[in-house]
C-alpha cells in the first residue's frame, strides 16, 4: 500500500498538493463497452462456424438471422445479470458462469417466441445448437484474455480505494492507498471551502473511502461523505464484535465498517447523465453559435473589456472549478468571490449586461464548463464562495447546504424552474433552493432531467434575473 501525503502548510493550507488518481471507473466503463462489442462481434462468429460446420457456408442466412434475433434478449439478460460488472473483468469462472446463463435464458426465451410463432421449422437446430456452443466457447475464451490481461498488466487493480486516518483503529485493504488526515490538514468539524476542496480532489475518482476515526468524529466524518457523492464507509470495531448486519465485515483484521454513503447515482445512471450532458451542450453550442457571437461582440464594443468573466465556483464533491459565464458588470466592478448579491438597478452592471442577465444569455458559456465535466445541463446551481443569506455563509445557514454538491452543479435545475433564483436577501430565499436541490438528488432520473430542460425555456426571463 502507499501512503500519501503533502507538504505542511498552515498559513496556505490551499496549497497543500494532491495527487488525483486516475479515474479507474472509466477505464472499467471502457472495458464494459469492448466486452458488448467483443461478444457482438464472437456472437455472430460463432453461428458462422456452426452454419459452415453444419451447411458448408461461412455466412449461411438462416444461422446469421438467428444470431440477431438472439442479440439483443441476450443483451438485456447479460446486463441484468451482472455479465459486466466490475467482478467480472477479474474473476474468470464467475465471468464464465453468468455468460452461460445469460446465452441459456435467452435461447430458451427465443426457442419460446418461436414456438407460438411457428417459425421453429424455419430455423435448423442443429446448427442453432452448434452455434450456442461456439458463441460460448469463443466468449469464453475472450473473458479468460480480459481477466489475464488485468491481473498480468494491472495486477487486479480495478478500483480505487482510500483509506484515511484520522486516529481510529489501524486498517487496511489491498490495492489502496493510505493518507493521514492531520498531514493532509483534514478537518471534519471545519466547514472552510477551501479545506473541503482539499477533500474532494483527495475523493476524486475513488470508488471506495474507508474512514478510521474516533467515535466522537464519526458523524462528522459521514456528512462529509455524504456530501461528496460517493461509497464512504467508517471502520467500527464494536459493530464487528456485535456481529452487526448491514456491514462491510473484514474478517482476516477483526474490524467491520459502517456503510454511510453510497452516491446518488450508479455508474449506469453516470453514464446516461455525461451522454446527455455532452448531446445537449454540444448541440447547444452550434445552435446557439450566432448568439454568442453577436453577444461576445457587443459586450467587447460597450466598454473594450473582455466579453468572458470566470469565477471559483463550488461544484461536485465540494470541488472549486472556474465557472465561465459572459461579463455582465463593468471590468473594475466585477466581483470575484460573489460576496455582494447583484440587486435590481445594480450600478455595475452594464446596459448589454442587463439585457443578457435578464434574459439568461450571460449563463450560456456554461455550455463549455459542462462539455468539460465541470457541470451538467441539470443539477443545482452553483455558488460563489463569497454568497450570503441574511449576512451569514449558505453553509452557516443550514448545515445540510454541503449535501447538494454530491452531484454537479447544472447549467439549470428544479430550484430554478420553481422560480427559487436571483439576489439571496433572506435565508429563505436559500433554504428554498436548498430544498429543491436535495429533492432533485434524491429522485433523479434522466426523464425529470429531460422535463427540467423544457421547463427552463418557459422561465428564461423572470422578474428576479437581475
Amino acid at each position: 500500500m502507499n501512503r500519501l501525503s503533502g507538504p505542511l502548510s498552515a498559513d496556505q493550507p490551499d496549497q497543500i498538493e494532491i495527487t488525483v488518481p486516475p479515474s479507474l471507473e472509466r477505464r472499467r466503463l471502457r472495458a464494459y463497452i469492448a466486452m458488448l462489442l467483443i461478444d457482438l462481434i464472437l456472437l455472430h462468429l460463432g453461428f458462422a462456424l456452426a452454419a459452415f460446420a453444419y451447411e458448408g457456408f461461412w455466412w449461411e442466412g438462416r444461422a446469421i438471422l438467428a444470431a440477431q434475433a438472439l442479440l439483443p434478449i441476450f443483451f438485456t439478460i447479460a446486463l441484468y445479470n451482472s455479465s459486466y460488472c466490475a467482478r467480472a473483468l477479474i474473476d474468470w469462472p464467475y465471468a464464465m458462469r453468468k455468460l452461460f446463463v445469460a446465452l441459456v435464458i435467452s435461447a430458451a426465451l427465443i426457442n419460446f417466441v418461436a414456438f407460438y410463432t411457428k417459425s421453429n421449422a424455419v430455423f435448423s437446430r442443429v446448427s442453432i445448437s452448434l452455434g450456442l456452443v461456439f458463441a460460448f466457447a469463443l466468449m469464453a475464451l475472450s473473458r479468460w484474455l480480459i481477466t489475464y490481461v488485468i491481473m498480468r498488466f494491472f495486477n487486479g487493480k480495478i478500483r480505487n480505494r482510500l483509506i484515511i486516518q484520522d486516529g481510529g483503529p489501524s486498517f487496511e485493504l489491498e490495492n489502496s492507498k493510505i493518507v493521514v488526515a492531520q498531514d493532509l490538514e483534514l478537518d471534519p468539524s471545519n466547514h472552510d471551502p477551501i479545506m473541503l476542496d482539499r477533500l474532494g480532489k483527495l475523493l476524486r475518482h475513488q470508488d471506495k473511502v474507508v474512514v478510521s476515526c474516533p467515535a466522537e468524529r464519526r458523524g462528522e466524518w459521514a456528512f462529509l461523505l455524504k456530501s461528496a457523492g460517493i461509497h464512504g464507509e467508517i471502520v467500527s470495531e464494536h459493530a464487528h464484535r456485535l456481529g452487526a448486519v448491514n456491514v462491510q465485515l473484514y474478517d482476516d483484521q477483526d474490524r467491520s465498517t459502517l456503510v454511510v454513503s453510497a452516491g446518488p447515482l450508479g455508474i449506469r445512471a453516470r453514464a446516461a447523465k455525461r451522454l446527455f450532458d455532452i448531446v445537449v451542450a454540444a448541440l447547444g453550442l452550434i445552435i446557439l453559435s450566432p448568439i454568442l457571437i453577436i453577444t461576445a461582440v457587443l459586450i467587447k464594443m460597450e466598454d473594450g473589456g473582455p466579453a468572458f468573466f470566470t469565477q471559483q465556483r463550488l461544484g461536485r464533491g465540494n470541488q472549486l472549478f472556474k465557472m465561465v459565464k459572459f461579463r455582465s458588470m463593468r471590468e473594475e466592478r466585477s466581483d470575484e468571490d460573489g460576496t455582494r448579491s447583484t440587486a435590481r438597478d445594480d450600478e455595475r452592471i452594464t446596459w448589454i449586461g442587463a439585457f443578457i442577465r435578464a434574459n439568461s444569455i450571460d449563463e450560456l458559456p456554461q455550455l463549455w464548463n459542462v462539455l468539460r465535466g465541470d457541470m451538467s445541463i441539470v443539477g443545482p446551481r452553483p455558488h460563489a464562495l463569497g454568497s450570503r443569506a441574511n449576512n451569514k455563509f449558505f453553509w452557516e445557514v443550514d448545515g445540510q447546504y454541503w449535501r447538494r454538491h454530491s452531484l454537479k452543479p447544472g447549467l439549470t435545475g428544479l430550484a430554478q424552474v420553481r422560480g427559487h433564483r436571483g439576489a439571496t436577501e433572506i435565508e429563505s430565499d436559500l433554504t428554498n433552493r436548498l430544498q429543491s436541490d436535495l429533492e432533485y438528488i434524491a429522485r433523479w432520473s434522466l426523464l425529470h432531467d429531460i422535463e427540467i430542460v423544457f421547463q427552463t425555456l418557459l422561465v428564461l426571463r423572470h422578474d428576479r434575473a437581475f
